[in-house]
């Protein structure tokens, strides 16, 4: 599992930590004995694809999928071909109602990774069909301190924090720094009570442009 090039000087400290060495020997024992998902290539994909120093935006998750060919490390994403889950289904409708998206036929957010979208889960393996499975065994450290390296930034950064557990999660933001906008979570449970609505796609952008930076163009094309 290595840490992608862009991120080690700001990470490279957490990987002499005792929590880290545990959680490696954790993930890799688990390996050994069940499926784990995301494969070990793309554990670190949101951290791969969305490079250090071109992080615009981010948006976090909490445990990654745990059915067959779903995880690919990045927060809310499936792969191509896979059926498109719940929440993400909520996040297409508010984008379709904010900036006139067109809803594709798929749910691979690579293509805002790319663009700047720091799609980070706040654990980053699961067991295969058990959610949470990993929970509190290291991952939560791990990704505050990537919270940490963002936020440590001068360039303004938008989070987009949906529930309760992704707000929590990045409390120590400096909002004299970086914008935070929060909301429900998409999921079917809780969309209805003010993430439809929220208007957070636009509001990014506007955000965005007003620092200087170029917008997030949050249309995906269909695979």
């Amino acid at each position: 599992m290595p840490i992608p090039d862009s991120w080690l000087p700001a990470l490279v400290g957490e990987t002499t930590e005792p929590y880290y060495q545990q959680l490696y020997r954790f993930v890799g024992e688990e390996r050994r004995k069940y499926k784990v998902f995301p494969p070990g290539a793309d554990v670190f994909n949101a951290l791969r694809y969305t490079p250090f120093d071109q992080v615009r935006v981010v948006i976090i998750g909490q445990d990654p999928y745990h059915e067959e060919n779903q995880a690919h490390g990045l927060a809310f994403s499936v792969r191509p071909g896979v059926e498109v889950p719940p929440s993400l289904q909520n996040i297409y409708k508010e984008l379709h109602n904010d900036v006139q998206f067109r809803i594709p036929n798929n749910g691979c957010l690579i293509p805002w990774a790319e663009q700047g979208v720091l799609l980070l889960n706040a654990v980053l393996t699961v067991r295969a069909h058990q959610a949470n499975s990993h929970q509190g065994k290291g991952w939560e450290n791990f990704t505050d301190a990537v919270l940490r390296a963002v936020n440590n930034r001068s360039q303004r950064v938008v989070f987009l924090l949906w529930g309760s557990y992704a707000q929590r999660k990045a409390e120590g933001i400096d909002t004299t720094r970086h914008t935070v906008l929060k909301a429900p979570h998409p999921s079917p449970l809780s969309a209805s009570r003010g993430f439809f609505g929220c208007a957070h796609f636009s509001k990014t952008n506007a955000i965005l442009q007003s620092a200087g930076l170029a917008p997030i163009n949050w249309q995906l094309p269909d695979l």
